[in-house]
């Protein structure tokens, strides 16, 4: 009677909108967005007016036995219509308004059944878990409770046919997304089929009513947490994928900075190591030392070596990617044993600067590649002239 599968149920489902909030306020005028917080929202709802502590609360503010059955029951049928007008959504098509407008009139009109059913109806005793079986044969109050379970069957079978019949048609985070949401949705047919088995079984004479007490709920509680994740694995896919491609970018940069560590070191270029961040943002850092150490290196870049080992790998492996790379590697190497030792001569610069100051991301990671192999650049022939000479820097 504690109520805590819906309140937790409640939380994940709020906790989920509480997610997609910045998207909304961002993107204030996209129906999309706005349903799919309508449909967070009004589920959260539903499993917060359905605890029974709420329901007593509801009872008692009313002042009118069993008054939080149609409370609830409108709720979730206000959850029917967002869960309706979000496969529309999906859908899309030219006649999008119109068959919003519809299913929202069908539902109003389920809204406005319960309203009249249960005024007309007679509940005196308050039921919090088993008013659906406890009343079943009660006239009115029997309608009432077939209407609204029959509004909720037909949102979630056709929001779970929907989802599905999608995900064939789409990969990667949205596929699982809809297959999540979808998996949800026939778990709230769940909630409904039971609810009605033990409504049915109660019309023959039955007492099936642990179906909708204990069943019910479970079913519900499970389709609201695949409900939330499957709405929030489209959105996460990509930032999850973008952490991966950082992770993978991160790793395979180490053999350049290990490369250039005693440099970074000495000449205190290297920005504080991130605690606890993000695989982007240690990407960021580790990118940016590299990138201030040839900076402080490229007074020391020798174009004649540059260009002579790209040739050789170009003519060698017909790769002009790897070729680039490889001169890169050839060159680093060298300026950073030029720049450890003063009295070694700065290369001529005769044969002009090298093409850009700095590598792009790409570049680096190539460079990088070429230095963890088991030859990063190959041997350069001695170039005349290029003699290390004490006292020059």
């Amino acid at each position: 009677m504690n109520g805590l599968l819906n309140y937790v149920s409640c939380g994940v489902l709020w906790l989920g909108l509480l997610v997609k909030a910045p998207d909304l306020l961002r993107h204030r005028r996209d129906p999309y967005l706005r349903t799919i917080c309508a449909v967070l929202g009004l589920a959260g709802l539903c499993f917060f007016l359905g605890a029974p502590p709420t329901v007593g609360a509801v009872n008692r503010i009313g002042d009118v036995p069993n008054l939080a059955a149609p409370v609830t029951y409108v709720a979730i049928t206000g959850y029917c219509a967002a869960s309706q007008v979000l496969v529309v959504h999906w859908r899309g098509g030219p006649r999008v308004r119109r068959t919003v407008r519809r299913w929202l009139l069908a539902y109003a009109v389920v809204v406005l059944g319960i309203a009249v059913t249960f005024t007309l109806g007679e509940a005196p005793v308050e039921r919090r878990t088993d008013l659906d079986t406890y009343y079943a044969t009660t006239p009115f109050i029997a309608q009432m409770i077939v209407l609204y379970l029959v509004a909720h069957l037909t949102a979630v079978t056709v929001t779970t046919v929907s989802s599905l019949r999608w995900a064939r048609r789409v990969r990667g985070g949205l596929r699982a997304g809809l297959t999540l949401l979808g998996t949800g949705s026939l778990c709230g047919a769940g909630y409904s089929v039971a609810k009605l088995v033990a409504v049915g079984a109660r019309w023959s004479g039955r007492d099936w009513s642990r179906l909708g007490t204990t069943v019910s709920p479970a079913a519900a509680g499970l389709g609201a947490l695949l409900t939330v994740v499957g709405v929030l694995v489209p959105l996460a896919a990509p930032r999850v994928a973008e952490w991966r491609r950082a992770r993978r970018t991160y790793a395979r940069l180490e053999p350049l900075e290990r490369a250039l560590d005693d440099l970074l070191t000495r000449r205190a270029l290297r920005l504080p190591r991130p605690g606890l961040a993000s695989p982007t943002t240690r990407l960021m850092w580790r990118q940016t030392s590299v990138h201030n150490a040839l900076s402080h290196l490229d007074a020391y870049f020798d174009r004649e070596l540059y260009d002579r080992t790209r040739a050789g790998v170009l003519a060698a492996t017909g790769e002009a990617e790897r070729a680039e790379a490889a001169a890169w590697a050839a060159v680093i190497t060298e300026a950073v044993r030029d720049e450890a030792e003063p009295g070694r001569r700065v290369p001529s610069r005769d044969g002009g600067r090298l093409p850009g100051r700095a590598p792009e991301p790409a570049v680096l990671v190539r460079i990088a590649d070429a230095l963890a192999g088991p030859a990063p650049a190959p041997a350069a022939p001695a170039v005349a002239g290029r003699t290390t000479t004490a006292g020059t820097a």
